[in-house]
């Protein structure tokens, strides 16, 4: 089964590389994902080469089912991240 890596687990890995206080890693990690969410409420893209791509999708509205109570109910439209990974990407994980 696949393991979940952590934030704290990456910038571990980072600091010990390139010989930073974790403390630092940790900040600048922080950072890219605020950079990211960022740019993506502004309706940017981000695009990482060798990673992949960041970019918001719009959902349209429609129209759902309570599992529970089998009623019928209206799901407002909204905006989500989408990661679209890099070819690069696709060929190491395979």
């Amino acid at each position: 089964m696949a393991q979940t890596v952590k934030r704290e687990a990456l910038a571990q890995k980072i600091a010990e590389k390139f010989d930073v206080p974790k403390k630092t890693v940790v900040e600048i990690l922080n950072y890219f994902v605020e950079l990211v969410a960022q740019n993506l409420k502004q309706g940017n893209k981000v695009k990482l080469p060798g990673l992949g791509t960041f970019r918001v999708r719009e959902r349209k509205a429609r129209t759902a089912i309570n599992p529970k109570t089998g009623e019928k109910i209206t799901v407002p439209a909204t905006r989500v991240p989408k990661f679209s990974p890099a070819k690069e990407l696709k060929e190491l994980v395979k």
